[in-house]
């Protein structure tokens, strides 16, 4: 039994990490590959650290409802088993959702841009790449997405 929890608990955390998408400046959609994407350019004013949210599916709470209702029905007998396999589900499933918000946050970045136009931008992107003060950089945009390269 022991050895189910842990093999569902790592398969878990395995489909957290492929579900979590990127945020990165340097990774584009399947869908934005071949489109024109207008280029601006401009100096780095500042640069913020953030926290990007961590992916919020159901999958994270479905898996973790699994292995609490597997948990819970391992207590008890007769109606207790049945009581303590609805709370551990419910627990579970709170904690797995839980876990694969906190397993899928990111460290990002704000980078405020001075567009050559005078325009002042922000653009808020995993912090995969470094940007200083006086920077001069490319923003790429497409369809509302923005990034911010050197």
């Amino acid at each position: 039994m022991q050895t189910l929890r842990v093999t569902v608990v790592l398969a878990m955390a395995l489909l957290m990490g492929a579900c979590a998408s990127s945020n990165s400046g340097g990774v584009y959609q399947r869908g934005e590959a071949r489109q024109i994407q207008t280029v601006k350019t401009g100096v780095v004013e500042s640069v913020r650290q953030v926290k990007l949210e961590g992916t919020k599916t159901p999958i994270g709470g479905g898996a973790g409802a699994v292995v609490g209702g597997v948990a819970g029905s391992s207590v008890g007998g007769g109606r207790g088993q049945i009581i303590t396999s609805v709370l551990g589900a419910v627990v579970g499933g709170l904690a797995g959702a839980a876990a694969e918000e906190g397993l899928t946050r990111k460290d990002g970045i704000e980078v405020t841009v001075k567009l050559d136009s005078g325009n002042l931008i922000a653009v808020v992107q995993e912090a995969d790449e470094q940007f200083s003060p006086g920077d001069k950089v490319r923003i790429v945009e497409s369809g509302g997405v923005a990034r911010v390269t050197h």
